[in-house]
């Protein structure tokens, strides 16, 4: 099938594993020992007493000269915690509840300077205080927040915390875009794509990674086509062997208002070949953020790899944020994850057996092997509801590791990152994204490359088959309900059937986006069965986003969730949906949007 071969030549994670025999740091040869990989992100100890996780963060990065003269904010977040994440300390509170507990008297001042003196609630998250850019002077590098609190409530004598945030306040630029990220909502700001002029506003990043030679390079009309489809940027895979194509493609990219994510995957740790790329690139209207590492985790890159490619990135441009994917449950994040603002999971699930692997034909466990889907869960045992149609890999019952992927790796993937950067106070300065699988093969496809100058050739054998639009749109919303602000699939080309499913969700999204960038707006997220439900509520309106991870019609009551379902109004489906007023019923791998008014 071409569409995979594409796929598989944009990715270097056989090539690696070739050459390597690690993936994830793990051995995956039957010929292999079993050596436990390490890199596992630690657990934050428990404390019997509350600690105060006292952070800070500017509102905005970057703020730019134009924006001296309006109100900038500082973002406080006063977390009463019992687990010792980073920069917890002890706090001594007043007996009763939390909310009567007392405030923070918070500082936030540069370089001695006060620049915003307020009374925080703790517990509090994203608590804005409005300050003056009026004498901060634009510059390419960040200036240092000073951020300090006192608690002076209970009886004992006052105790201070401090903390730092890094804001950035750049030169207007004279001839590129801008992408901002709104660290209240971890959205990307930035203005139209066509370099016309117009204001900022949310961009939902929606779009395939595309092959560029022999799809793109040869197909200028696909850019028009993915535009009228409703997606709004296209990660263009390297590499880029015709620059004169690459730059038509450039360009009709931005006459129709799409935006560009860049790719410098294979190069990323050539600082010469990156200095070129982003001075090359940097000054296009188009131009929505870097991309740096492609599952560098999988590869065991040095582990400082992602964060001196940041850093460079960022002397250079500054404009522009960084992202990457990483492929493994757990090796290094925190070290990879450094040298990034969004940070991308690829849980692969659809298709492959995650606990056997039917490429090395060995066992895949935390310690050992690689299943295409790094330390995924079967579905429960006697789930078999959860299986999908025509599986083979199970009896008349479905036993445990039965190697029937499950759609909560995704949800639990994009969670536990999430959670991550919590405990490393990381939660307001990056992002998570969610990379769907749009591929899929019953044959083995053949990749040949160069690494090393030596040809290579390898037989993929993971996913047997090809995800159904249903099935995408399923992979697609567990990320989104569990904090992805971005959804990347790979690969494009693809089936048809896949991209109309992507087209649907994609057109729906102005409906969705104003409660997800909406800063006012709380999100709660419910299991029914095997439905997966958040709700977004914002005032009056609450946004449902449902779908079931079954393939047998599921039924939810708007109880079930908290709400009378009064005033429901269907702002997209796929598949099997009914409203019968009291409840809603999904069909098979079915999913749905409502919009609830009180």
């Amino acid at each position: 099938m071409p569409h995979l071969t594409f796929a598989v030549l944009g990715s270097l994670q056989l090539l690696a594993g070739v050459s390597a025999q690690t993936w994830c740091n793990k051995h995956y040869m039957a010929s292999q020992p079993v050596v436990p990989p390490g890199g596992n992100f630690p657990v934050a100890a428990a404390s019997k007493d509350p600690l105060l996780a006292f952070r800070c963060a500017a509102a905005m990065k970057p703020y730019l000269a134009e924006d001296i003269g309006t109100p900038a904010g500082v973002l406080i977040d006063s977390p009463v915690v019992y687990s010792e994440i980073s920069g917890a300390q002890p706090i001594d509170l007043l007996s009763g509840p939390l909310s009567s507990a007392g405030e923070l008297d918070v500082t936030v001042s540069l370089n001695g300077k006060t620049l915003v003196n307020a009374l925080v609630p703790l517990n509090a998250s994203a608590y804005e205080l409005s300050f003056s850019l009026d004498g901060i002077t634009p510059q390419m590098t960040p200036y240092n927040l000073s951020c300090e609190a006192t608690y002076a409530a209970s009886s004992s004598s006052p105790q201070t915390y401090s903390a730092s945030a890094a804001l950035s306040v750049l030169p207007n630029p004279t001839n590129s875009s801008v992408t901002k990220m709104d660290l209240r909502t971890g959205a990307l700001l930035a203005k139209p794509a066509t370099g016309l002029g117009g204001e900022y506003e949310p961009i939902f990043p929606i779009g395939f990674y595309t092959t560029f030679d022999g799809y793109l390079s040869t197909n200028l009309s696909a850019v028009d086509t993915l535009k009228e489809q409703g997606f709004t940027i296209i990660h263009i895979v390297p590499t880029f062997d015709n620059m004169t194509a690459f730059e038509m493609v450039l360009d009709r990219m931005q006459e129709v208002g799409l935006y560009l994510m860049y790719d410098m995957r294979f190069t990323y740790m050539n600082n010469t070949s990156v200095m070129e790329q982003v001075n090359s690139i940097k000054y296009r209207p188009n131009l929505l953020l870097w991309y740096t590492g492609d599952e560098p985790d999988g590869t065991s890159d040095p582990l400082n790899a992602t964060s001196i490619a940041y850093d460079l990135i960022y002397s250079l441009d500054g404009y522009h944020p960084v992202s990457l994917v990483l492929n493994c449950q757990d090796y290094e994040w925190a070290s990879y994850t450094a040298g990034t603002d969004i940070v991308m999971q690829d849980v692969y699930m659809i298709g492959n057996n995650v606990t056997w692997s039917n490429e090395w034909n060995t066992t895949c466990t935390p310690d050992y092997g690689d299943c295409g889907c790094d330390n995924c869960f079967s579905i429960a045992a006697g789930d078999s509801a959860a299986v999908p149609p025509n599986s083979t890999y199970y009896g008349s019952t479905v036993p445990a590791n039965s190697g029937v992927g499950s759609y909560f790796d995704i949800s639990d993937r994009v969670a536990s990152f999430k959670n991550r950067l919590e405990v490393m106070g990381w939660e307001r300065t990056k992002a998570v994204w969610t990379v769907p699988q749009a591929f899929g093969s019953a044959e083995s496809v053949v990749l040949v490359t160069f690494l090393y100058l030596l040809l290579l050739t390898s037989f993929v054998r993971y996913w047997m088959r090809t995800p159904t639009g249903e099935e995408w749109v399923v992979q697609s919303i567990m990320g989104i309900n569990h904090g992805a602000l971005g959804v990347v699939p790979w690969v494009d080309p693809n089936p048809d059937y896949i991209k109309m499913a992507a087209s649907g969700f994609a057109l729906s999204l102005p409906k969705l986006t104003p409660f997800f960038f909406n800063a006012a707006s709380v999100r709660s997220n419910y299991l029914v069965g095997g439905v997966d439900i958040a709700t977004w509520a914002a005032d009056t309106e609450t946004l449902v986003l449902a779908t079931n991870t079954d393939y047998v019609t599921s039924k939810v009551t708007w109880k079930d969730i908290g709400l009378h379902g009064g005033g429901v109004e269907a702002v997209y489906t796929s598949g099997s949906v009914e409203n019968t007023g009291s409840s809603f019923t999904l069909g098979s791998v079915a999913s749905a949007a409502f919009v609830v008014r009180s």
